[in-house]
């Protein structure tokens, strides 16, 4: 066979062109300090509001008699339903119950989640959008290029074209960076993925309002912001294929998959999708459906006027978790090689059972009731880390499309033997970044909130030792 018609299978030179944006903190179009007031006047260029609703003033939703579901008439978007879960094995640390029952969101459609990157005075820009989406605290995030449901970029809600979708879906979308299935929520949503891209573009790319360019090291920047960079963003950048700097580690690679094979096979779980109005313990009322003892979320209903979306107004239902959410990975250097210490997480609504979570994953006031030995592993050392183990610290919120007001404290805290010793309990494992960063390269492998503590992880690594 020819070999002209080969290709080479790994693009050597892009980790060095990804490190080379991460290193630019002045943008060739926007600079970083004038970025708040351009987020601003984005956000007062259009129409802005949500409001919560009774149930009975949502506009095409409505329960089903039979169930009790929450459905579109359309039958696109999703629905809420019932999820009876079982778990059969040891815990280890996840919690008291083993047998649960909950309110579930099931949206069957891949979206895409892409960003469009381009050189420009030969550095990488990203090419990210202000996008309001309802649930958000501060409405107004900074979101991918594309952020988009197949409902969405279809026209099911017939509503105006998605820009820049035909670089991701098109005949002629650009040079592939990164391409891959990954989960969503795995407590909320039940076998939910999306299509994380990104793309660099060939030939010129409009500018339309709304969007901007800017280099990785400026995004690194306002990864350091509350609530600036949103969920969506932070999923597709940690699939950038970062070098890794570090040769060792303690597992090697073939180790840290048996491990997560083994996992795997140690749990099982049995899902069972029910009538939302049989499950016990929740009760609904005319705003929301919450559990009974006022812990884990509600689900409730907003109205939403948005001027800069493809469709302007809409109602929508929305889960909204109760109390302030704490994700962390402890750290700790082995051999002089940085290690992050990751949990695998059983969560109801994963394909496989199992994927890779950070050291604590949990809203801490749904166990402040419960004895220490019932709390999750780890979790006070978090709570009680002082500013000198503080690597990083921020508040980010989930996906505002779905989520409202579902914001995290993320933090990286350093650990000693002690607080995190280097033969970790069972369901835990010490990991680096850099095989974090290959891992991600396949989809189910790290849950959404590892992906964005290892977005946050890029981010600090030439801030802090």
């Amino acid at each position: 066979m020819p070999s002209h018609i080969l290709q080479t299978r790994e693009n050597k030179s892009l980790p060095a062109r990804i490190a080379l944006s991460a290193a630019h903190t002045r943008g060739a179009h926007l600079r970083t300090e004038h970025f708040g007031d351009w987020l601003a006047e984005r956000g007062r260029a259009h129409t802005f509001r949500v409001e919560r609703i009774p149930f009975a003033e949502l506009d095409g939703w409505s329960f089903q008699v039979s169930t009790g579901n929450l459905v579109h008439r359309s039958g696109r978007f999703f629905t809420v339903e019932g999820l009876h879960v079982t778990e059969e094995g040891e815990p280890y640390g996840d919690g008291p119950y083993a047998d649960w029952c909950q309110p579930i969101i099931k949206q069957p459609e891949v979206g895409v989640l892409g960003i469009l990157v381009k050189e420009f005075d030969g550095v990488l820009h990203f090419l990210m959008q202000a996008k309001m989406e309802p649930g958000n605290p501060n409405l107004l995030q900074l979101s991918p290029t594309v952020q988009a449901t197949r409902s969405n970029y279809t026209k099911a809600h017939q509503g105006a074209d998605v820009k820049y979708i035909e670089y991701f879906v098109g005949p002629d979308r650009g040079r592939i960076v990164a391409d891959v299935l990954q989960s969503e929520h795995g407590s909320w949503f039940y076998r939910k993925a999306n299509r994380n891209m990104v793309v660099e573009a060939v030939g010129d790319v409009p500018l339309h309002d709304d969007f901007c360019w800017l280099t990785l090291g400026q995004i690194h920047e306002l990864l350091h912001r509350d609530n600036v960079v949103n969920m969506d963003s932070r999923t597709v950048l940690s699939c950038l294929p970062f070098a890794d700097a570090a040769d060792g580690a303690l597992l090697s690679d073939t180790d840290l998959l048996s491990w997560i094979t083994g996992e795997r096979t140690r749990h099982s779980v049995r899902t069972e999708r029910v009538p939302l109005d049989s499950i016990p313990g929740w009760k609904r009322g005319d705003s929301a459906i919450e559990h009974e003892e006022g812990r884990y979320f509600n689900v409730v209903a907003v109205s939403v006027r948005a001027g800069n979306r493809e469709v302007t107004g809409w109602t929508q239902p929305l889960f909204e978790p109760v109390g302030l959410g704490v994700t962390a990975f402890l750290t700790r250097e082995f051999g002089g090689v940085p290690h992050v210490l990751a949990h695998a997480r059983v969560e109801a609504g994963f394909l496989d059972t199992v994927e890779l979570g950070p050291t604590v994953q949990c809203t801490p006031d749904n166990y402040a009731h419960l004895p220490e030995r019932e709390r999750p592993r780890f979790l006070d050392t978090v709570l009680r880390a002082g500013p000198d183990r503080i690597r990083y610290e921020v508040v980010h919120s989930e996906e505002g499309g779905r989520f409202l007001n579902a914001v995290s404290r993320f933090l990286v805290v350093r650990a000693d033997e002690s607080d995190a010793p280097r033969t970790p309990p069972p369901g835990y494992a010490w990991v680096t970044p850099g095989q974090l960063t290959s891992l991600v390269r396949h989809g189910h492998y790290l849950n959404v909130q590892a992906r964005t503590m290892l977005a946050c992880l890029n981010a600090i690594a030439e801030r802090t030792p």
